[in-house]
């Protein structure tokens, strides 16, 4: 993706005055939201940093900001865009920057497994839930059919809300979540679930597969949480004696079984800063937010989960670069990267999102372990 304009030389030593000056020239007409995972030069200029749910409500928290720079990916600007005033306008320094994940579920595909759900007498019963980590397309989707957004940190709630509508769910994007979620917290087995492959016919199971199951889950995935495996965490148990592995519900079900804990960014975070002082934490998920809790409890002895280190791709394609031109484009008057919803979606995606918040219980459960 090209920057219409110049985008500055990451090696310019300016950079982080270059920011600040664009920052504050803006004032109060810009709102900078950084997620948990983008790098440090970025997450500075945050006003704000949070899981994606957190950052597009508080988006839609601040309407006198006339812009909401949204450090993050494609999804996440996509929500502020929908939670926000239509006054307000949501830019991506970065178009490129997308989510693998939410790019695993395409609206043509989920209508299409829809009309295999409904062929086969079953779609009347089937309650759609789509994780946040879902395109705009996807939760217009699940809205116009009755379904949730969920959270990793409410998808509980989520789908024992679905279930008391329905007898099963197609669970998006993430297959992970949705059996770790069913299987650990609701008491599901695994052969209560199913995985639908978009590039299968009829998603390579057979119609008394799909009649009987009662989570039908979407072959999807995120690529940094995918790639930790049982390998790694006896690994780390053998090399760390006394290691407490801390684990995203996205990582594979292997994986969260033989963790310690297991929950959300946002519970991830907590969990580390009240621990003890000289505890010992292998911790799965996204590096940017690993090193950071590192540098930020040198009283304790964080490590990454894997041994081979890996960052968000997409998430990393935020740069100082393409935050100082988004901003320095403000500045002049250009609004850049705008990231709109077209309205029929954007409703829909609405009444998805209304349904979550309306959800029974906090925001955000205690911490617990397995």
């Amino acid at each position: 993706m090209e920057c219409p304009g110049d985008l500055p030389a990451p090696s310019d030593p300016d950079l982080v005055a270059r920011a600040a000056a664009a920052k504050a020239a803006l004032g109060t007409k810009v709102f900078v939201l950084g997620h948990h995972y983008q790098r440090d030069e970025v997450i500075q200029f945050a006003d704000v940093t949070g899981d994606s749910f957190k950052l597009a409500r508080e988006a839609a928290a601040r309407p006198d900001a006339e812009y909401i720079v949204f450090c993050g990916v494609h999804f996440m600007a996509e929500s502020a865009d929908i939670l926000t005033s239509d006054a307000q306008k949501v830019i991506l320094p970065d178009l490129a920057a997308g989510c693998s994940m939410a790019d695993m579920a395409v609206l043509s595909q989920v209508e299409t497994a829809w009309d295999v759900l409904t062929e086969l007498g079953v779609a009347a019963d089937t309650v759609p839930v789509t994780y946040m980590n879902s395109s705009a397309d996807i939760k217009g989707f699940v809205g116009r059919h009755g379904g949730v957004v969920c959270t990793s940190s409410n998808a509980k709630r989520a789908l024992d809300w679905a279930f008391e509508q329905g007898q099963k769910v197609l669970f998006l994007p993430d297959q992970h979540l949705g059996r770790n979620t069913a299987v650990l917290e609701m008491g599901f087995s695994l052969d209560d679930c199913v995985l639908y492959d978009p590039h299968k016919p009829n998603g390579g199971l057979t119609a008394e597969q799909l009649r009987d199951a009662r989570m039908i889950l979407w072959r999807g995935h995120c690529s940094v949480h995918g790639r930790f495996t049982l390998d790694s965490v006896n690994d780390v148990r053998e090399r760390v004696p006394g290691v407490n592995v801390l684990v995203h519900p996205e990582c594979r079900h292997e994986v969260v079984t033989a963790a310690d804990f297991v929950g959300s960014t946002e519970y991830i975070i907590k969990t580390i800063e009240a621990a003890p002082a000289g505890s010992a934490w292998a911790v799965g998920t996204e590096l940017n937010l690993v090193r950071r809790l590192a540098l930020a409890h040198p009283d304790k002895q964080i490590m990454f989960l894997d041994k081979a280190v890996c960052y968000c791709s997409t998430m990393n394609r935020i740069d100082l670069p393409h935050l100082v031109w988004a901003l320095e484009e403000l500045v002049a008057g250009r609004v850049v990267n705008q990231i709109t919803v077209d309205p029929d979606t954007a409703h829909h995606a609405r009444v998805a999102l209304d349904q979550m918040l309306a959800l029974p219980g906090a925001d955000t459960p205690p911490p617990t372990a397995r």
